[in-house]
């Protein structure tokens, strides 16, 4: 089945084209813009009370998006057989290339929910059409409003946005998991913790799993009070590091694993996978006002503080996954639009769905990272990326062992997570 594409404009504000490591130069074959949109830019003002999505959105240079679904002939983005194949939740083909390969996971178990800010009308009928497009098997699907009415619209459909891309990637890595959509009446905090505590409760009651958050905000003082939102048993919770030098909460809380970026490095001519390195825009750091956990005590270099991130996904917006949204975006798109997105917003609902996939059902977040933590150095479980820089003057380098870049690495099959 094949949806129609819209271009996405290029008036938009978008991020210099200037590039800061290697890495990166390999990641773009077709060029283009990279478009931060309004629900993902941080205002000073909204620190504590307001939280911001973590997605980019990138213009290819010199063409409009596909007029029809993917894979797209010249033009490399990720689905999710391709990123199975490179993470290792399929048997890998050599090259792991989006157009050829077919495998896809099959497992998961109990659920998944997603808390996001505001409401998704599309947001069935795009995980329907988007599970159709790659093959995936029908999801078991479920919106349920935190606050007991349906939300009103982001009208920048950013929000949207962002409901589509966690609930298609969740579901592509553990399609079967049951994937809740738990929709907040905003983005204020207030609001999104009440759809925590909503979504904690539906993940318990389906027999355990995770809960992702790709929103969040840098580091606020107070911000070790709201942990206690964390820690339903049985449920295991992920938040996305942030797309910018720094911090952020809630994936600086002790209780949650934090998802950082990486940016994967592809043959501009073959589409073949050659490498992965750190996305030099992925959050991450000390804590300011969260201490060492237990699972983070033989990490060097703390000093005290909670390390930000734990392990890392695909994230630079120049190696982009594909999203179906049928909801405008300022003004463009509509009914079956597929976009290339990036951002940590894309690692924490697909490290979700690789713990799920996994299978361990993890008694708590504390469980699960420790349980990460334990096998950092086993190769047959994760991948160390000792390539590529991050954070402020990309002063962090990545490294063998624990960085602040990409946490322990990246997904190696299903042992240990």
């Amino acid at each position: 089945m094949k949806y129609p594409v819209a271009a996405l404009a290029v008036a938009f504000s978008v991020l210099p084209l200037s590039f800061t490591s290697s890495a990166s130069a390999q990641n773009r074959p077709s060029g283009g813009n990279v478009i931060v949109p309004e629900s993902s830019v941080e205002h000073a003002e909204d620190r504590g009370l307001r939280a911001h999505t973590n997605i980019l959105l990138l213009q290819p240079a010199g063409r409009a998006l596909p007029q029809a679904g993917p894979p797209a002939s010249g033009l490399i983005a990720e689905t999710p057989a391709s990123l199975a194949c490179v993470y290792k939740i399929v048997t890998a083909m050599t090259g792991c290339n989006q157009d050829t390969v077919t495998a896809l996971p099959t497992g998961g178990f109990g659920a998944i929910a997603i808390v996001d800010a505001y409401d998704d009308p599309e947001a069935k009928t795009d995980l329907t059409n988007f599970s159709t497009q790659f093959g995936l098997s029908a999801a078991k699907f479920q919106v349920v409003y935190a606050g007991g009415s349906e939300p009103a619209q982001d009208p920048t459909g950013g929000w949207e946005l962002e409901e589509s891309l966690d609930i298609e990637w969740a579901h592509a890595m553990a399609p079967k998991a049951k994937i809740y959509l738990v929709e907040a009446a905003s983005s204020n905090w207030s609001d999104l913790l009440a759809a925590v505590n909503t979504a904690s409760g539906l993940v318990a009651t389906a027999g355990g799993g995770e809960v992702s958050m790709s929103w969040g905000s840098s580091e606020f003082e107070g911000e070790n009070s709201l942990d206690s939102y964390f820690t339903t048993s049985n449920v295991v919770y992920f938040s996305s590091a942030g797309d910018s030098a720094g911090v952020n909460y809630p994936s600086a809380s002790p209780n949650v694993v934090s998802a950082g970026g990486t940016t994967i490095s592809r043959d501009p001519v073959s589409g073949n996978y050659e490498s992965e390195s750190a996305w030099y825009s992925t959050g991450g750091g000390p804590s300011a006002y969260e201490a060492t956990p237990s699972y983070q005590s033989a990490i060097g270099g703390l000093n005290g503080a909670r390390g930000t991130p734990d392990f890392s996904f695909d994230a630079n917006p120049y190696t982009p996954v594909w999203v179906l949204d049928s909801m405008p975006y300022e003004g463009q798109g509509g009914a079956g639009s597929w976009w290339l997105v990036g951002g940590t917003s894309v690692s924490s609902p697909s490290l979700a769905g690789v713990v799920n996939n996994a299978g361990h059902k993890a008694g708590s977040t504390n469980a699960e990272l420790t349980s990460i933590y334990a096998n950092m150095a086993v190769s047959a479980d994760f991948h160390d990326i000792t390539t590529g820089t991050c954070g402020v003057y990309q002063g962090y380098l990545s490294a063998k062992g624990y960085d602040f870049c990409t946490g322990v690495g990246t997904n190696v099959g299903k042992a240990a997570k």
